[in-house]
């Protein structure tokens, strides 16, 4: 049971500050029926319909089997690398940044060792971490924290799309630039099919029914409560067993910060402080705090001391970059990885780190000048 414990601690480390934090903050502002009102139900609400059709969509091979069709093109290493790197940057704008790396990283992993290519495993595997968080930041869908800023700012998903177009047309930019340099990109690569995977075409197609009715209540055009209610119905009834890996600590996670978070602003020397602190500061400060407590409890945080939620999405999403807790998808990729390759993970971290402070110190100088 100690183990077990220590295990769920170690694992869910964010969860745990982030429940330790509203626990205090209740000392200061005990409860009322006002803690109710802190927390953003709708977006609660998409993000487990999402979270929940993703898990079915990968349960059902519908990604495996789009991986596959695509890397059977594959003749030379920079294809294969392209290929794997892009995937995670263009599907995490659909499915997440952390869906795509839970699918993808160890796909890759996988598909190196099948055709040879192992030395590239950590030069793929952290630039797929980075196409992850850079890619998931142009829609309201990519990732949690723009979701909540998505809801909190009232901008629509096509002004959302094009204020963020340019970072991520950046983020592309330098992307293509770091995988032309890897080392015998000319070499050939054979890849041999994948046989024994498992596609249900009647159960993908209602989850991507699903997937549609999710995208309408993003846009608000279905209540976000009644298609939440058909998704676990219908889930619920075609394979209940997909309810079981959803992330749920990560609502947990958000419920407690919205309790932090909500607590502070109802203290005033607090709050008259970080506004203070925070007004024009928007940027910079979202990008350091990112780096300490992660990006998605950054923005929870700081959207409470300051309107200015446009600047705030660029800095919570470029912060993402830098250290290994700057986004929890980051720790995803380092956890497949440190599975497969336990006596690499010093290496894949040094390259990881290296990498990641380049691409934030580039796109930090962007987000100032645009």
């Amino acid at each position: 049971m100690k183990s077990k414990i220590i295990a769920f601690f170690k694992k869910e480390i964010v969860l745990v500050v982030a429940a330790v934090l509203a626990f205090i903050s209740g000392f200061i502002v005990p409860p009322t029926k006002a803690y109710m009102e802190y927390i953003d139900w709708c977006v609660l609400g998409i993000l487990l319909s999402l979270m929940t059709v993703m898990a079915g969509l990968q349960k059902n091979g519908l990604f495996d089997t789009l991986v596959v069709a695509l890397l059977k093109r594959t003749k030379k290493v920079w294809q294969l690398a392209f290929v794997l790197v892009f995937l995670c940057f263009f599907l995490s704008m659909l499915i997440t940044n952390d869906v795509a790396l839970i699918t993808f990283v160890p796909f890759a992993i996988l598909t190196l060792k099948k055709c040879g290519q192992e030395r590239l495993v950590i030069p793929v595997v952290v630039l797929q971490t980075i196409a992850a968080n850079l890619g998931s930041m142009l829609t309201p869908i990519g990732n949690p924290q723009n979701l909540y800023l998505y809801n909190l700012s009232q901008m629509g998903i096509l002004e959302f799309v094009l204020f963020m177009l340019p970072y991520t047309m950046v983020s592309g930019l330098l992307l293509v630039i770091s995988l032309l340099l890897i080392k015998g990109k000319h070499e050939a690569v054979v890849i041999k099919e994948e046989t024994n995977m498992r596609l249900s075409l009647k159960k993908n197609i209602i989850y991507l029914i699903l997937f549609a009715l999710s995208l309408l209540s993003v846009a608000k055009i279905l209540h976000y409560m009644v298609v939440l209610i058909l998704v676990l119905l219908v889930v619920f009834i075609m394979e209940k067993d997909v309810l079981k890996s959803v992330d749920y600590c990560l609502l947990l996670t958000f419920i407690c910060f919205f309790i932090f978070t909500g607590n502070l602003e109802n203290i005033p020397a607090v709050k008259d402080t970080l506004q203070n602190l925070i007004t024009g500061r928007e940027l910079v400060i979202s990008v350091f705090a990112s780096q300490a407590i992660s990006n998605v409890p950054a923005a929870l945080l700081l959207s409470e001391f300051t309107d200015n939620y446009r600047v705030l999405l660029k800095g919570v999403n470029i912060g993402g970059l830098g250290t290994l807790i700057a986004s929890m998808a980051s720790l995803i990729s380092y956890k497949i990885f440190a599975n497969h390759y336990n006596e690499l993970k010093g290496r894949y971290f040094l390259w990881f780190t290296l990498a990641n402070i380049i691409y934030l110190l580039i796109l930090t100088v962007v987000a100032v000048i645009v």
